[in-house]
């Protein structure tokens, strides 16, 4: 009998089927059914019916591929980058663009969406959201100042096929600046020793570049506003040509002016080249004190230097995680000027879990800034910090990856 059953589900995969998408979920794939059971459909957009194949059976769901709808959303347009369209077989469709096939509008509402559903789910909040557009062509091309190629085994470039590792060729990048589109070698063969190819164009001097394979890091300068930045040129740094821009206001405006205090211990955590940290300088004046702590060394010296306008900021190197365990153990002026703090968190998609978020609940800085890249973990650390009383108060989303399911959201967290 359970041979049998299990015999069963198994012939699922390979499967053609009619499916009707009646939701999204995170990650840009819409939800379907198929005999009860949930179907994760990618290509599509809730109210469309499609042909799709199964391809992945899981005890509790299916996954499948699209392979062409039936009746189409008022909704889909034309992909904007056609080596991600349906007209493509399902194995050789690029990945990095999974929203392609949606109107910018809709695209923006369903990533409203799926904030609000994650913090309804998992922190119990109903809230409205509204993502909102940033500069750019309304079609949503044009923003990536940062692309990564991976080499194939016969020495092609290009990016990995959608939900797979395999290098599938492409020929544009219009979701990439126009500089990244024209320095991008899509035509080169490469070996396949080199493993990626990335090309970049920072805001500052020089122009765009590629880093071939792990070659020794240069140093490049990016621009925002009137203040430039030092970091390698494999280093982190936002990705769409205005999120540097959009994030440093965001963040100035989400903090309470009421309750910062220029000497108190001040934190940026997961603070990179020390964007964030100088956002908050910049606001509040060459006085301020805060501490930058970010796990990469090379950053931290950048930071360092970057921080170098305030005898009051410092960069240290160590995963946050670890270094807040410290908090603890600072001496009760220490926790004063702890308890006085504003903590800005710009953690990895992952967020910042329950270790981060214990630590420092338990030291009780006055407000907390969290900027996220993923809502389901910020949902989920929404929740965390809800059981320590700080409730979650203005809220910010922005679109800084259009054609993407990736979103952007900018929380203010304080205790009542």
């Amino acid at each position: 009998m359970n041979d049998k059953a299990s015999t069963s589900k198994q012939d699922q995969i390979g499967r053609e089927v009619e499916l009707e998408a009646t939701n999204m979920a995170h990650g840009g794939i819409a939800v379907a059914r198929l005999e009860g059971r949930v179907v994760f459909v990618p290509d599509t957009i809730p109210g469309e019916r499609v042909l799709a194949r199964i391809t992945e059976q899981k005890k509790s769901f299916l996954r499948a591929e699209t392979l062409s709808v039936i009746e189409a959303s008022e909704h889909r347009q034309p992909h904007v980058w056609e080596a991600a369209s349906l007209e493509r077989t399902p194995a050789k469709r690029a990945g990095g663009a999974d929203y392609g096939h949606i109107t910018p509008q809709h695209q923006r509402a369903l990533k409203a969406f799926v904030i609000a559903d994650s913090l309804k789910r998992m922190a119990g909040i109903e809230r409205e959201v509204e993502v909102e557009k940033v500069a750019g062509p309304d079609d949503g091309t044009g923003w990536r100042t940062r692309v990564r190629l991976h080499v194939g085994e016969r020495g092609n470039l290009g990016p990995m096929a959608s939900r797979s590792n395999k290098v599938v060729y492409v020929p544009d990048l219009p979701l990439a600046t126009p500089g990244v589109q024209e320095t991008a070698p899509l035509r080169e063969e490469f070996s396949p020793s080199v493993g990626t190819v990335d090309v970049i164009e920072p805001s500052g001097a020089g122009g765009a570049r590629l880093i071939i394979g792990e070659q020794s890091p240069s140093t490049i300068t990016e621009i925002v506003g009137d203040r430039e930045f030092v970091l390698d040129d494999n280093g982190f740094w936002q990705v769409h040509r205005s999120a540097a821009t959009v994030l440093t206001e965001a963040v100035q405006s989400a903090i309470d002016a009421e309750r910062f205090d220029a000497k108190a211990a001040n934190l940026d955590l997961y603070g990179g080249v020390g964007l964030l940290a100088a956002a908050v300088g910049d606001r509040f004046g060459s006085g301020v004190r805060i501490t930058s702590v970010e796990s990469d060394e090379r950053a931290t010296e950048h930071a360092s230097e970057n921080l170098a306008d305030w005898l009051g900021a410092s960069a240290v190197t160590g995963k946050v995680e670890h270094w807040v365990r410290s908090l603890a153990d600072w001496s009760p002026n220490e926790k004063a000027r702890l308890a006085a703090a504003t903590v800005i968190l710009d953690p990895p998609r992952a967020g910042a879990g329950k270790q981060v978020v214990d630590a420092l609940a338990a030291v009780g800085p006055a407000q907390l800034v969290y900027v996220a890249c993923d809502p389901v973990a910020f949902a989920r650390d929404t929740a965390l910090l809800a059981e320590h009383g700080y409730q979650l108060g203005s809220l910010r989303a922005f679109d800084l990856f259009p054609n993407t399911h990736h979103v952007e959201t900018v929380g203010t967290f304080r205790r009542a």
